[in-house]
């Protein structure tokens, strides 16, 4: 018998919705915690969520329909983390704002995520590939027993908040170091969950998001380490 409930069972419920709204709404409560956190609750600041907000928004909506040659509308993380980062980069630089805010959208997005992701289990998207035999940790859905990928990004993003928390907590990083954790550990949890996905491979038998996952991890991962190498130079941590 499959783990999960079949998504089906509950349709009238309107829990998709529901829960994308809550994801949202999660992922501003953890944005607001950090800045009240340490001290960057402004209006220059909360500008800058906004506009991060929209440009992702934009963003998701675009790498969808364009990633399913005009087929689909829907929302592509991935997709979206571009948007709001190019968005947010355009509009700091226009409005003359250096502090770095990287921070404060890893809390929002590995919360969100954790939330929101569970809308797209009870929507019947992002669904995994046929499971066979292996049922403890399946769902039924589009006719067959699949691999509930939608919880495992779920699980995956609640556990990399929670690694956020206690970095944040013990202060080992400068500002944007968390940034750097959380895009680097969402990009390898997206590129092994993706084995489990339906998605057709494009070279080398990776999928399109995995090849980006890829480049992500090597791009978090070198500015992790330059940023790690720099404060071991000073001999201190900058306290965020």
């Amino acid at each position: 018998m499959p783990f999960l409930p079949a998504p089906s069972l509950l349709p009238a419920l309107g829990l998709s919705p529901a829960l994308y709204l809550l994801g949202y709404v999660t992922g501003v409560a953890a944005f607001a915690w950090l800045a009240r956190r340490r001290g960057l609750s402004t209006t220059g600041v909360w500008s800058v969520a906004v506009v991060g907000l929209v440009g992702g928004l934009v963003g998701a909506n675009i790498a969808q329909f364009a990633g399913s040659g005009g087929t689909q509308i829907g929302k592509s993380v991935l997709g979206g983390i571009i948007g709001g980062y190019l968005s947010v980069h355009l509009y700091k630089a226009a409005i003359g704002l250096r502090r770095p805010l990287g921070d404060l959208f890893a809390f929002a997005l590995s919360a969100g995520e954790a939330v929101g992701r569970w809308g797209c289990y009870f929507g019947g998207c992002c669904f995994g590939h046929e499971a066979g035999a292996v049922a403890w940790w399946t769902t039924y859905q589009h006719g067959a027993n699949r691999y509930p990928t939608q919880a495992f990004m779920s699980v995956a993003s609640a556990l990399t908040f929670a690694l956020l928390i206690v970095l944040e907590r013990r202060r080992v990083l400068p500002e944007n170091g968390l940034f750097f954790v959380q895009g680097l550990l969402a990009c390898a949890a997206r590129f092994g969950i993706e084995f489990y996905r339906t998605a057709s491979p494009v070279a080398v038998g990776l999928t399109a998001a995995q090849w980006a996952c890829l480049a992500g991890m090597v791009f978090f991962g070198a500015m992790l380490a330059r940023m790690i190498g720099k404060t071991r130079k000073v001999g201190t941590a900058v306290p965020a």
